[in-house]
């Protein structure tokens, strides 16, 4: 989807993203590094920081269309919990575009991920000492 030539240099980000202290979202991000330039250098250093929060704030964002698809969950790097042979699990990727300069992000949604078909628990408030 990015078009890059083979043996062109990226930065690839995997990451699981948990709801309700469960994983809910194996995502994959390829950052080519001709798109790591300029104001776009501050995503070679994300660490912890969500990827999505800094993709919705950037004004110059642009979305290309999204892909659906399914893929088997046996060629995913699960965490523990999540990697058992679940069998076909539902994704979506698209490119975004930051100042024009293209990063695909894919994102697998796991088994346990379900916040509309049930309600989330309320946390019980903590009791202050």
């Amino acid at each position: 989807m990015l078009g890059l030539p083979r043996g062109r240099r990226a930065i690839i980000r995997e990451v699981v993203l948990y709801g309700n202290d469960t994983p809910w979202v194996f995502a994959r991000s390829i950052l080519p590094l001709s798109t790591l330039t300029g104001r776009q250098r501050r995503l070679r250093r994300l660490d912890a920081r969500p990827l999505g929060a800094l993709l919705f704030a950037d004004p110059s964002m642009r979305r290309g269309p999204m892909q659906l698809g399914q893929v088997a969950s046996l060629n995913l790097p699960l965490p523990g919990g999540a990697d058992e042979n679940t069998g076909l699990l539902w994704g979506r990727r698209s490119v975004f575009f930051l100042d024009g300069k293209p990063l695909l992000v894919s994102e697998i949604f796991l088994p346990a991920f379900s916040p509309y078909n049930e309600p989330c628990p309320q946390r019980k408030p903590q009791a202050e000492p």
